[in-house]
């Protein structure tokens, strides 16, 4: 009986030490969401690019099971109680959580009541208020990589199934963009027989080009015409470079690169005249599979003309022996700079941001830079704007006015581009404002 005794008390102590060493986790986590949610408010409003998850407070029961669905750790957290929105800049908008909520107390939205959302007006076939002109990927609203490659499909099953055509010079369809969607819908146009051009003004691959050595990026299954199904939950940047390049390989796509587009003409008889770095090409109909970043957004200092100033990291091997700055406080700057450390080729990496923690990053982002400046790998420069750029420094100003110059033989400016919307709309695509809806 004792025995039974001591072995039931140890059992209970043992399941009340569990329970106190979870609750003491939780409350930490909530901790840090309730920090990152103050944070962001002392910004002002702030809403994600793209879809963001909106909660039902009064539907939402807690559960967590939205918080343990996104792979984007800290975007989600249980605070008092309920399902928050900790950190919408860095939600990527898969929509796990609205699927994993017992009780769907979570819709997808895109903008808020004050501020709104800038989208192409697009049908379930992508295809916009011009008749013959469709819109894929992120330009659309929609990210990710596999939902790129399910856009490139959709609009290109529409266009095989309708009657437009071209002959002779002009082309079935004219595919604007050479990333994920753009390679699907070429793909499946090819598949169907039909007449189709790519243009691109870099090279095969598209934004995804631009991002850091090792990236890693949600992937799922890729149903790829002419080419099979790719299934991997996760694929870093070189291994979506290969598969693209295999792609390629294997079909041959009818990819022109080095051409940037600035101009679609609807013409009289309804087909469109595209104009891109080599003249004009007529079509039936064109695809525009753009991203959504646009135009690199510039920092406007004085020596921002200089050449050491680059706006995208492709090798960390071009920056070797040189003190480089990265700007910006989001993912993709974030993530340079996490690159540069990396590769150990730089004499030296900062940071400048705005803002006195990198709140705008997802979290694995924001754990594995605060260990490279914690080792010394990355110099912080917190609260700092760039306010003149030197031939061999760089001069921030601090939230608090005072000025330092650093030593510097780089900058990498981070902070995001301009939207396409204004190009869509001289090619007479109507947009439309969204304000907290899908």
């Amino acid at each position: 009986m004792l025995s039974y005794l001591l072995v039931t008390l140890v059992a209970f102590s043992l399941a009340a030490l569990g329970v106190w060493l979870w609750r003491r986790f939780e409350l930490r986590r909530e901790a840090v969401a309730k920090a990152t949610i103050a944070d962001l408010r002392s910004m002002g409003e702030v809403v994600a690019a793209g879809r963001y998850p909106k909660i039902d407070p009064h539907r939402c029961i807690g559960s967590g099971a939205c918080v343990a669905a996104c792979p984007e750790k800290g975007v989600l957290a249980v605070v008092d109680g309920r399902a928050k929105l900790a950190n919408p800049l860095g939600c990527v908008g898969h929509g796990l959580c609205a699927d994993a909520c017992p009780l769907d107390a979570i819709a997808l939205v895109y903008g808020s009541e004050s501020i709104g959302v800038s989208l192409p007006q697009i049908d379930d076939a992508l295809q916009t208020n011009v008749r013959g002109l469709f819109i894929c990927g992120e330009a659309s609203g929609m990210g990710l990589i596999r939902n790129a490659v399910a856009h490139g499909r959709t609009a290109a099953a529409h266009i095989a199934a309708s009657p437009r055509r071209g002959g002779g010079e002009v082309k079935d369809v004219v595919v604007v963009g050479a990333g994920p969607a753009g390679i699907a819908a070429t793909l499946a146009l090819m598949e169907a027989g039909l007449d189709v051009t790519m243009l691109d003004r870099e090279r095969l691959g598209g934004t995804i080009l631009h991002y850091p050595r090792a990236k890693l990026v949600m992937t799922g299954t890729l149903d790829l015409p002419l080419y099979g199904a790719v299934r991997s939950s996760t694929m870093s940047k070189e291994q979506l470079v290969e598969l693209w390049e295999d792609i390629d390989t294997k079909v041959g796509l009818p990819l022109r690169s080095g051409e940037t587009v600035d101009e679609v003409v609807r013409e009289e008889d309804g087909s469109f005249a595209v104009h891109s770095t080599s003249g004009w090409t007529r079509a039936a109909n064109v695809i525009l599979a753009l991203g959504r970043r646009g135009s690199p957004r510039k920092l406007g200092v004085p020596g921002e003309e200089r050449g050491k100033v680059a706006y995208l990291l492709l090798e960390p091997e071009e920056f070797a022996g040189r003190h480089t700055l990265v700007v910006g406080g989001g993912n993709s700057a974030v993530e340079c700079a996490i690159a540069l450390a990396d590769a150990g080729v730089c004499a030296s990496v900062g940071i400048s941001y705005r803002r006195g923690e990198f709140a705008r990053c997802r979290g694995e982002n924001r754990e594995r830079i605060a260990a490279l400046i914690a080792e010394g790998k990355v110099q912080p420069h917190l609260k700092t704007q760039v306010s003149t750029i030197g031939e061999r420094d760089v001069t921030l100003r601090h939230d608090d006015g005072r000025e330092e110059t650093v030593a510097n033989d780089a900058v990498i400016v981070q902070v995001g581009g301009t939207p396409p919307s204004a190009l869509l709309e001289r090619f007479g695509v109507r947009m439309v404002e969204k304000r907290g809806h899908e």
